[in-house]
């Protein structure tokens, strides 16, 4: 198997992940967890198809499962960037001013964005 990886999030390919991969990997681009259920090849329409693992409530945030396998494969982007991309084609369609990029925020705790949202407010 290759230690090229896409991130689960954002799909920016991880380089030289050194394998077994670590509970604290990341990913460079968007900050993302990557050792997490929805990283592994036994998490399957959203749920984990390894009989033997332990349940776990944040299928998006870092774990110890022991059965954990990364997989290799493309992910598709979440709702968020889909959402933004057909704001974006239907504001071409009908000729407005693209919305801005709501992307930007991906990688950010509740906290970071509050913070975030926080400082454009004081600043601007």
């Amino acid at each position: 198997m290759s230690n090229e990886f896409s991130c689960w999030k954002c799909n920016s390919t991880l380089v030289d992940v050194i394998m077994p991969m670590s509970r604290r990997e990341e990913c460079d681009k968007c900050g993302t967890d990557q050792h997490v259920c929805k990283m592994c090849v036994y998490y399957v329409r959203g749920r984990c198809e390894e009989e033997r693992a332990e349940h776990i409530s944040d299928t998006e945030r870092a774990n110890f499962c022991d059965y954990f396998k990364p997989s290799d494969g493309e992910f598709k982007p979440t709702d968020k960037q889909k959402s933004a991309q057909a704001k974006a084609q239907l504001a071409e369609l009908f000729g407005d001013p693209i919305p801005e990029d709501d992307t930007s925020d991906l990688g950010l705790t509740p906290a970071e964005l509050a913070e975030k949202k926080l400082r454009e407010l004081l600043n601007g």
